[in-house]
């Protein structure tokens, strides 16, 4: 169970001058744990990167070869102030990483190490602001596109779940959480089997998927409406991506407090550590490959829908 975790994380970030260092803190307990905090700051503004290794008994960071799971948790900040008192329902794809990170760092303590490592990236912005958008108004990035990309990536990842709040639309009418369809170097693919296969199991509920529409995994600040920002990781990775939208049956804004459901969150958390077991394994794939060669031999690279595009005046 996550949920004890869940409610620690939670506490932790209900605070108006929490700091990534905070973050870091709780797992000074756990040596074999690598936690970090960054501050990063360009002209729009600033946040602490967090990024924590969980090593794997047969991982990359043994010098081994058991593939790399990768989680980010997207959001634009955990809190609007001074505009909103309180954490935001935005903040939930920072919680559910973070919590992630924590179960992990228990479980390995405790003698359950996983074979692949895991690593988990987000950020910690009490004070993020918020900008139009239909529906409902979102919580804006305290950074500029680009950067925030850079300092979430995670480089060394062979697969990566990006987990979201993704209550501001009228497409998923469903309180816990959502899969979306794989994407890929530019190329939305279908939902994995065995992501659906593991949400059931660890949910005992029958699985929620979401639509993708291509503007929706092309990068932020080119002028498309996106669904919100939890495809934002595949614009620069060529690993397969896919979203874990933290989601409700009501149309909620990102920047809404008291928003925010531990249950839902701590449901979240079982099924990424369900996906990074097997995964580390070899037993869970997010795509198909030889159906990916078939398809890239047939139709091309589309990579081009990972890059910003061009203007008509530049056509």
């Amino acid at each position: 169970m996550s949920l004890k975790q869940t409610l620690c994380v939670y506490e932790l970030i209900d605070c108006a001058d929490v700091k990534g260092e905070d973050i870091v803190a709780l797992f000074q307990s756990f040596p074999a744990i690598q936690a970090t905090s960054t501050t990063v700051k360009d002209a729009k503004g600033q946040s602490d990167f967090i990024r924590i290794v969980i090593p794997g008994s047969q991982g990359k960071s043994q010098g081994k070869n058991a593939p790399t799971m990768g989680i980010i948790g997207r959001l634009g900040g955990i809190g609007a102030r001074p505009s909103r008192i309180g954490v935001v329902s935005d903040a939930d794809g920072a919680i559910a990483a973070i919590t992630t990170a924590l179960k992990l760092a228990k479980m390995h303590e405790k003698g359950d190490v996983l074979k692949g490592d895991v690593i988990i990236t987000t950020h910690i912005c009490p004070n993020a602001p918020t900008r139009p958008h239909s529906p409902v108004d979102f919580m804006d990035s305290p950074l500029e596109d680009e950067t925030m990309n850079i300092n979430e990536a995670i480089v060394e990842a062979d697969a990566i779940l990006s987990v979201d709040t993704t209550k501001g639309n009228r497409l998923i009418n469903h309180k816990g959480y959502a899969l979306s369809p794989t994407v890929k170097e530019g190329y939305i693919l279908p939902v994995s089997e065995d992501l659906i296969r593991l949400m059931e199991w660890s949910s005992g509920q029958k699985a929620v998927t979401f639509p993708l529409s291509i503007q929706d995994i092309t990068p932020y600040g080119n002028g498309l409406h996106h669904i919100n920002s939890i495809m934002q990781p595949s614009v620069s990775t060529s690993a397969p991506v896919v979203g874990v939208a933290i989601c409700s049956e009501t149309v909620v804004p990102g920047c809404s407090t008291g928003a925010s459901h531990e249950v839902d969150i701590a449901t979240t958390v079982k099924f990424m550590i369900e996906v990074a077991k097997e995964f580390g394994e070899g037993a869970c794939t997010f795509y198909d490959v030889e159906q990916f060669k078939l398809l890239t031999s047939l139709y091309g690279n589309m990579t081009h829908f990972q890059a910003s595009g061009s203007s008509s005046s530049n056509k």
